[in-house]
C-alpha cells in the first residue's frame, strides 16, 4: 500500500496467520517496547482489538480499548510521509489520546520534524528492563532481602525445574487453571482478559515460538514462567504465575528464568506495572537497569493535521 489517504478501513484485525509478516518486519526493525511484540498483540486482541496495516514498508498498529481508538507511530525506516498519514488520520479519531506507544527514539525523530508537539509520558506503561546477570546472581546488598526470602523458600521446599515442552504442557495448563481459581480471574474484567491472553498463548505456545519453565514441588507444577526473544539483546518475560501456598516461589521462578536467559540475552524486559502499586514496588525492588519510556499525544495537539 502506498502512502496516501490512510484510512481506518486499511487496518485489518491481527490473526495468528499474520505472524510471518511481523517476524519478517521485526528482523529489520525489532520492537523496543513489549506491547509491540506479536505474542502480546495476538494474545490480548480480544481486550484491545488490535489491527495492523503495512504502508511503504512501515508496520502500523492500531488498538481499540473501551471503544477508544489509538494509533501507534510507524515501525520501520523513518519516513515523514508515513508519519504525516498516521497523524492526519489520528486527528480525525474521537479519542483523548489518539496516538500512543511512542518510544523515546521515535519521540526524538518526531520532535525534529514537527513543531510544538506535547508528548505525555505514560508512566504506568513504562517497561522495566534488567540485566539478566543481575537477576540470575542477585549479588550485593541491594538484593539481600530477595536472597533471604529465596533462601528460606529453598530451605523449606525442595524443587526441580523443567523447560515447558510437549510432554508437560498439559500439566502447565492445568496449573494455570488452578492459578485462575486462586486469583478468582472471573471476578474482575481485566483479570478475565488476562486469563484469556494467558490461555491463548499457551494454546499456541509452539506456534508463537515461546519458551518457558515450570517449577515442580513434590512432582506438581507450582510456578511457571513464559518468555521469548524480542530483539537481539533482550528477552521479554510475558508472565510468571505461582502458587500462593509457597512463600518465595516467585523469587525462585524469577531467578531460574534469569539463569537460562543470561545465556542468550543481556537484558530481561519484564513489561510494565499497569499502575498497580504492589506490582510497581515488586518490580522496583529488583533494581531495573533502565526503563523503556513511552509517550502519547493528545487530540488537541494534532489540530494542525
Amino acid at each position: 500500500m502506498k502512502s496516501k489517504n490512510l484510512r481506518l478501513e486499511d487496518y485489518k484485525p491481527i490473526e495468528l496467520d499474520d505472524k510471518p509478516v511481523f517476524d519478517e518486519h521485526y528482523k529489520k526493525y525489532p520492537p523496543v517496547h513489549s506491547d509491540n511484540v506479536f505474542t502480546t498483540l495476538i494474545s490480548w486482541k480480544e481486550y484491545a482489538g488490535y489491527c495492523y496495516t503495512v504502508l511503504d514498508g512501515n508496520l502500523l498498529i492500531m488498538s481499540k480499548i473501551n471503544g477508544k481508538i489509538q494509533l501507534r507511530p510507524p515501525s520501520g525506516k523513518k519516513n515523514r510521509e508515513v508519519f504525516d498519514q498516521v497523524l492526519k488520520l489520528a486527528a480525525e479519531v474521537e479519542s483523548e489520546y489518539p496516538v500512543g506507544v511512542i518510544d523515546s527514539v521515535t519521540k526524538n525523530f518526531m520532535e525534529e520534524i514537527y513543531q510544538n508537539l506535547d508528548f505525555i509520558p505514560i508512566r504506568d506503561c513504562f517497561d522495566y528492563v534488567y540485566l539478566a546477570s543481575d537477576l540470575a546472581r542477585l549479588s550485593g546488598s541491594a538484593y539481600s532481602k530477595i536472597r533471604n526470602r529465596l533462601n528460606k523458600f529453598r530451605k523449606n521446599f525442595g524443587y526441580t525445574v523443567e523447560e515447558i515442552n510437549t510432554d508437560n504442557i498439559g500439566d502447565v495448563k492445568r496449573f494455570l487453571r488452578r492459578w485462575c481459581l486462586w486469583r478468582d480471574c472471573d471476578s474482575d474484567p481485566l483479570l478475565e482478559y488476562e486469563k484469556k491472553a494467558v490461555f491463548y498463548s499457551m494454546e499456541h505456545f509452539f506456534d508463537l515460538g515461546l519458551s518457558g519453565i515450570a517449577i515442580l514441588i513434590n512432582d506438581h507444577i507450582e510456578a511457571v514462567s513464559v518468555y521469548e526473544k524480542m530483539n537481539p539483546d533482550t528477552v521479554v518475560v510475558h508472565y510468571e504465575k505461582g502458587s500462593p501456598y509457597y512463600d518465595g516461589i516467585y523469587k525462585a521462578v524469577n531467578q531460574e528464568t534469569a539463569k537460562i536467559v543470561e545465556k542468550i540475552a543481556k537484558y530481561i524486559n519484564r513489561e510494565s506495572d499497569f499502575g498497580m502499586p504492589g506490582l510497581r514496588k515488586a518490580k522496583m525492588s529488583y533494581r531495573p537497569h533502565h526503563m523503556i519510556k513511552i509517550y502519547s499525544l493528545k487530540k488537541e495537539n494534532l489540530a494542525v493535521f
